[in-house]
């Protein structure tokens, strides 16, 4: 194996704090003195998120307004007001660290159809505020491939804020209408009826770092996003080769991606997957086995995304909680990311038994590349059959010498290096 950096071309550092604010007096966006506003959070790994919800709920202070925190997230954190507010204090964002109330209850109520008869559900908590913000990033989905729309402002509108109820509708009626026209037409009739004041669009770079921030108006959100989600899309990484015979993945979690581990990098989609060994009739990335090594802590044991894998460890396995797992999967129709994989005690049992499930007849040409997770794509580690193909390839250095796969004494690798 050998380390290996790719390089990304480098986003202007931003004042969080400062584009945040500028934004939101650009939006012109109007509270009344004294007005309840609710403040939106999911929950996401998103760089400088405390910083960026304690500015919205600073700038909504000094106008006049008396703003609160609301989870929306779906059915995560196990669908009860309790996990959601756990989650959300892992992220900086608890009424101790930011002297605002959280009010996470989990009722919602229905505020019409859309023109298939599909029902827009919204949390009642947040009805019975004056206003709504709206905070989330914009990327590409999981669950679907689109060119203007994913995981952003509408999805949080229709599926975070539409709490379990919300995303168990917009998942059932999307296996019937298309995720994109039911994530559309549910956020029309949501953003026609709720008082939602402004989304914060946040779009982040290859490094995980802030590169954008856009406060829209409702009127904007729609038209604006689509902006963003190019941009999103553009800067998102990749993994460095798309011929794979096997993927190593040390972690897997929600505070990752939606589904453990982003589809849009490794190539396993949340409704089925190919583990052909040759390369006909499959997209690329073309991953043959994948191995997860291990679960984040910030999950609390949604191993959401295992079934994605080909092979894992018996230390994930225990580490799962199955019932937070079932629920986000069943709530999200999406079974197969539930699955358990085979599993074995260590990871140099669990890489060997995966490359002689290839049927290489020379296993010192595999091709192996190892990341610590499907947002950390900088620094990453590709077996001996890639190096000439690294020196090829100009946005590729390689950070050290071709040395073998180490191992402690119990069998397991050791943390991959980041810097």
């Amino acid at each position: 194996m050998m380390a290996v950096r790719q390089q990304f071309p480098a986003s202007p550092r931003l004042d969080v704090r400062a584009v945040v604010r500028e934004e939101f007096d650009r939006a012109q966006i109007q509270i009344k003195p004294g007005a309840k506003i609710a403040v939106a959070v999911g929950s996401r790994g998103i760089t400088n998120l405390q910083t960026i919800v304690s500015t919205v709920l600073d700038w909504l202070k000094a106008a006049g307004a008396q703003p609160f925190i609301i989870p929306a997230m779906g059915s995560h954190g196990g669908a009860t007001a309790e996990g959601q507010t756990e989650l959300l204090a892992e992220y900086g964002v608890s009424e101790a660290q930011l002297g605002v109330p959280i009010r996470a209850a989990m009722e919602v109520e229905r505020l019409g159809a859309t023109a298939e008869g599909v029902d827009a559900f919204f949390s009642a908590e947040a009805l019975q505020a004056d206003g709504v913000v709206v905070i989330n990033r914009v990327k590409p989905h999981t669950d679907f491939s689109s060119d203007t729309i994913g995981s952003g402002v509408l999805k949080m509108i229709v599926v975070g804020l539409g709490k379990r109820t919300g995303a168990a509708n917009f998942h059932v009626a999307s296996c019937r209408f298309g995720y994109e026209h039911v994530l559309r037409t549910i956020a029309r009739v949501t953003l026609s009826r709720a008082p939602v004041l402004a989304g914060v669009a946040i779009v982040e770079n290859q490094f995980h770092d802030t590169a954008r921030i856009a406060v829209l108006t409702p009127a904007e959100i729609e038209r604006r996003e689509a902006e963003l989600f190019a941009e999103a899309k553009r800067l998102m990484p990749q993994l460095p080769f798309d011929d794979v015979d096997l993927l190593i993945v040390d972690r897997i979690g929600k505070n990752i991606s939606g589904a453990g581990m982003d589809p849009n990098i490794t190539g396993r989609w949340v409704h089925g997957y190919s583990s052909l060994l040759g390369n006909a009739n499959v997209t690329k990335p073309v991953v043959r086995r994948l191995f997860v090594r291990g679960l984040t802590p910030e999950s609390h044991g949604n191993a959401i995304g295992i079934g994605l894998a080909d092979v894992t460890t018996t230390r994930l396995v225990e580490a799962m909680d199955k019932r937070v797992t079932y629920i986000n999967a069943l709530t999200s129709l999406t079974p197969n990311c539930a699955k358990i994989p085979i599993h074995f005690d260590t990871d140099r049992e669990a890489i060997d038994r995966a490359l002689a499930s290839l049927g290489l007849p020379d296993s010192r040409q595999v091709k192996i590349i190892r990341i610590a997770d499907t947002l950390s794509l900088e620094n990453v580690e590709v077996s001996e059959a890639y190096e000439n193909a690294v020196k090829q390839k100009p946005n590729l250095s390689a950070a050290g010498s071709v040395d073998e796969m180490l191992f402690d004494s119990s069998g397991n690798l050791p943390a991959i290096r980041l810097q």
